[in-house]
């Protein structure tokens, strides 16, 4: 694999699926070696799939792959000496042969730093997560399992009855019953706690300690265990209201499983991403106020000790601070956060409080602290994801790239920044996407794509929604944060909160209009997509204004009312929608579904059957209400994809339909259906 990204890629789909595309990053202990997931094409081409390979932190070598398993890799994290536990539902060649279900569970695999790698365990839920005291080496996992049922061969019964009795019913006694793409239940995640014996061939379930025996519900956020092994921090859901629904606490039990208590519960907050600090007294995480009808959620940044005393950290951070990490010598804590178009890292001196931003440019994640360096993966919008080296106090440094596949050589075309302050003076900025050889000779044909959350930021790269695959067809794109933006304060996000299409469409308006004026853009050719809450925000233009010659909606809000009481997740939205008065004056003030006899502009509608978080019935309302209004429109339906389009062929599907709608609408070239629809 070179793994060089060249321009020409992007012109080809089946050459942009083949691309190597990475995630995760781990650490060893000493910092010497550094490992992460490349995840490229199956051999069937039907799927992206992961191999752990390991990156020099010196950067003086090549990158080398560490593992080849036939359903692939992920989440590596490391072991004191040095070993290497990954998840992989690839065959055990050292196991008897196992039914279909059996073969397809993931498995808790070990790599030695010699030697071949070995399943250490399979159980019948599979194992969701890995992690590992830092200097003990006790493992905490989570693995599913029924709730009526005792972890391991009792839950592994109940499953078989089940099957054999033809039930696939579920019972709720709680909220939510079902998470993105997923129905929650019957079985509900446990944390395990277990000692690893190296020299021993597999783990032995009996040996594990079950701390959550009667989980009821999805974890919030993955769970930590303390670098001595004795202490196990977890999230709890808390139910409040009708109206409210729940807030998330921390909770503190011993690995050993002799005791539990609540560490941390403030009302009208919830509690997530919390860390160890090095010597075991306390977590570093962020606390989270809960959103309501007049305001965001916001984060902060917070110490609580084992006791639970709780310490605000940063207390003026404007932004929203996530993803926390302690050096190994306590000193100091690392964290990201959306800033103005980037993700920095920010380091936060813990006894002085000092706060450098480390970073210059770019989106970081999977930051690992070493004793000397940091170290992460950066990605940007012109750029994905790549492992970098950074010094560990120095202000807004460029990252060195540490070589892996992946790097970027040339991309189809220019990346600039365009801005404009509004009526109210907030300053509304975008990234945009000029293609090659856009001129005032020859102006380029403009797509505004507006971001989905809402509450985020166009930051980095995505594979899924790709600005550089449109400008290798020679389109401008504009890609905007308007109102409900991370990266610009918490009153940035205020302008709208509750009120989705008022400032968050009149920025959209604004900023497209500073886009326009450039010589280089053709304003008589332009059209406007988005996904999620961008999908809702296309909608909601086209019941506006006709200025654009086509509108692409993908997984979007259509009836607030409808989606508000469907999505996964209700109480979030009806947190920001308000009591049902208040909720029935959002939606006359902001469902684009009564403006629909509005709409002129060709429509294509995109959306998954598989997507809980804008479910299905969003999209066919949109598409029928359209069709019965004599909108010209379009449906590209998935009956497998969720909310997201990720496999290989579905994706290239998605964007030679989006592909030929524009040429249709926006370049006057006759409809061409693609080719496998």
């Amino acid at each position: 694999m070179s793994g060089a990204i060249r321009a020409e890629d992007f012109a080809d789909l089946s050459a942009f699926a083949a691309l190597p595309r990475l995630g995760s990053l781990a650490l060893s202990p000493d910092g010497t070696r550094l490992v992460t997931v490349v995840a490229e094409l199956s051999p069937d081409g039907k799927a992206w799939q992961g191999a752990l390979w390991e990156v020099d932190p010196a950067g003086e070598r090549p990158a080398r792959r560490l593992t080849r398993g036939a359903k692939g890799e992920s989440s590596p994290v490391f072991t004191p000496d040095g070993s290497l536990l990954f998840l992989s539902a690839r065959p055990d060649p050292a196991a008897k042969p196992a039914d279909g279900k059996a073969r397809d569970r993931t498995a808790l695999w070990l790599l030695p730093p010699v030697g071949e790698a070995r399943e250490l365990l399979r159980p019948a839920g599979g194992v969701e997560r890995v992690a590992v005291a830092r200097d003990a080496g006790t493992l905490l996992l989570t693995a599913g399992a029924h709730p009526t049922a005792e972890f391991g061969e009792a839950d592994e019964a109940l499953r078989k009855s089940r099957e054999d009795a033809g039930v696939t019913a579920i019972l709720h006694e709680s909220y939510p019953i079902r998470y993105w793409d997923a129905d929650l239940g019957p079985g509900y995640p446990r944390l395990l706690t277990t000692a690893l014996d190296p020299a021993a061939d597999r783990l032995d379930p009996a040996g594990l300690v079950d701390l959550t025996p009667r989980a009821r519900a999805r974890l919030d956020d993955s769970a930590a265990i303390s670098p001595d092994g004795r202490w196990v921090v977890h999230t709890e859901r808390v139910a409040v209201s009708a109206s409210y629904g729940s807030r998330v606490r921390l909770r503190l039990a011993a690995a050993d499983g002799s005791s539990s208590r609540v560490l941390a519960d403030v009302e009208g907050h919830s509690f997530g991403q919390a860390v160890f600090l090095p010597d075991s007294s306390g977590v570093i995480a962020v606390r989270a106020l809960d959103s309501t009808p007049d305001a965001p959620w916001h984060n902060a940044l917070v110490r609580i000790s084992l006791d639970g005393a709780v310490t605000d950290l940063a207390p003026d951070f404007p932004e929203e601070p996530e993803h926390p990490v302690v050096s190994p010598d306590g000193a100091a804590v690392y964290f990201t956060s959306s800033h103005r178009g980037h993700q920095p890292i920010w380091r936060l001196d813990l006894a002085s409080g000092a706060l450098v931003r480390l970073t210059a440019s770019g989106a970081y994640t999977d930051v690992q602290v070493g004793a000397e360096h940091v170290y992460a993966l950066r990605n940007a919008l012109d750029q994905p994801a790549q492992p970098v080296r950074l010094a560990p106090a120095e202000p807004e440094q460029e990252a060195v790239p540490l070589p892996a596949p992946g790097r970027v050589e040339s991309l189809p075309g220019t990346l600039t920044e365009v801005e404009t302050v509004v009526a109210d003076g907030r300053t509304v900025r975008a990234w945009l996407v000029l293609p090659p050889g856009c001129s005032p000779e020859r102006p380029a044909p403009l797509l505004l794509w507006v971001h989905g959350g809402p509450v985020m930021s166009w930051s980095g790269w995505s594979w899924r929604w790709n600005p550089w695959l449109m400008a290798a067809r020679g389109y401008a794109v504009l890609l905007p944060d308007p109102a409900l933006s991370t990266g610009y304060g918490q009153e940035f996000i205020r302008a709208g909160w509750g009120s989705w299409g008022a400032k968050p469409y009149t920025d959209l308006m604004a900023i497209t209009d500073v886009a326009v004026r450039r010589e280089d853009v053709d304003e008589s050719r332009t059209a406007a997509m988005g996904g999620s809450f961008g999908g809702y925000m296309a909608n909601w233009i086209a019941t506006r204004t006709d200025r654009f010659k086509a509108i692409v909606t993908h997984a979007s809000l259509w009836h607030l009312d409808s989606f508000t009481g469907t999505t996964d997740d209700s109480y979030y939205w009806i947190r920001e929608m308000g009591d049902p008065l208040r909720q029935q004056e959002q939606v006359r003030a902001n469902s684009p579904h009564l403006g629909v006899a509005d709409i002129k502009t060709p429509m294509l509608v995109i959306h998954g059957d598989k997507d809980y978080r804008v479910p299905i019935g969003e999209g066919q309302r949109l598409y029928f209400d359209l069709v019965r209004h004599g909108v010209p429109a379009k449906f590209l339906y998935y009956p497998t994809e969720n909310h997201w389009i990720l496999t290989p062929g579905n994706s290239a599907v998605w964007y030679e339909t989006i592909f030929a709608f524009l040429a249709e609408n926006v370049l006057g070239e006759p409809w061409r259906r693609p080719d496998l629809l």
